[in-house]
């Protein structure tokens, strides 16, 4: 996943809560940050995919946000969603671009590994507007997943599912589109490829829900707000790729997983 023609991330805007009504009720709301991939293999279809396989992730452009709904949450877990959903700047050498991550505890944040690299600094907010000083971050080098220390506790963190969703599940995706204000999109899991940008991770989700630039590193939640997987990328056909749980929970437990970043501009 290093060749990208687009930045993943866009600059953010001021802070504000919105909910979306799910796009099977006809708004088609935005989460997520990826960029076109060049030279990448073609991506392997599955019956349940529309269309001919992509040969590229091409963002779209973001549709208007309408605050009406909350996914397939009930407010309760829309509540406990967005307290541990977070937005991340990543302050580069020459660029400034934003992501999305969610709280693993009380002092460690899941993000995408292209939100937190070649940076000089991260910085982090909460839904109500809270910076979270980053005390360090690490990359795994077979998924694209991120894990970053925050210096204060955050304000809930998340329950990891214990299995991976199937096709047909219901899912939403929480996330910080554009780097503004808090999203929710809904959908289903359609199926499962092979990762098309690192053959080596395996299996991923795909899901229907719409998903856009700026915030790679969203939370895929069940409908019990209970993560199940972390959106890392999407097709030119508007399918977004999952990271599934399973994958998660085995990188978290190993220790030798993740390493350090170095920053931008170090070799």
């Amino acid at each position: 996943m290093t060749a990208r023609s687009v930045q993943n991330h866009h600059p953010s805007d001021r802070d504000r809560r919105s909910r979306v009504r799910s796009p099977a009720a006809g708004a088609a709301a935005a989460v997520l940050a990826f960029a076109t991939l060049a030279g990448c293999a073609t991506l392997e279809d599955f019956p349940q995919m529309p269309g001919p396989a992509a040969t590229g992730f091409v963002p779209t452009e973001a549709p208007v946000v309408v605050p009406t709904e909350i996914g397939n949450l009930s407010p309760d877990g829309f509540d406990a969603v967005e307290r541990m959903a977070v937005r991340i700047r990543n302050v580069g050498c020459s660029s400034l671009s934003t992501g999305s991550g969610f709280a693993y505890d009380s002092t460690t944040l899941i993000t995408n590994r292209h939100v937190v690299s070649d940076s000089a600094e991260l910085q982090i907010s909460t839904y109500d507007g809270r910076d979270i000083d980053v005390t360090a971050a690490s990359t795994a080098a077979i998924a694209d997943l991120a894990v970053v220390r925050t210096a204060e506790e955050l304000p809930t963190f998340a329950e990891l599912a214990d299995v991976d969703p199937v096709s047909g599940d219901a899912v939403t995706v929480v996330g910080y589109p554009q780097g503004g204000a808090l999203t929710l999109t809904t959908g289903q899991v359609i199926g499962t490829t092979t990762d098309p940008m690192n053959e080596n991770l395996g299996e991923v989700l795909v899901t229907d829900a719409p998903v856009e630039p700026g915030s790679s590193g969203s939370a895929v939640l069940d409908e019990d707000g209970r993560v199940v997987g972390v959106v890392y990328a999407k097709n030119a056909s508007g399918q977004s790729y999952i990271v599934p749980v399973s994958t998660l929970r085995n990188l978290l437990a190993d220790d030798a997983a993740f390493t350090p970043t170095t920053g931008c501009g170090t070799p």
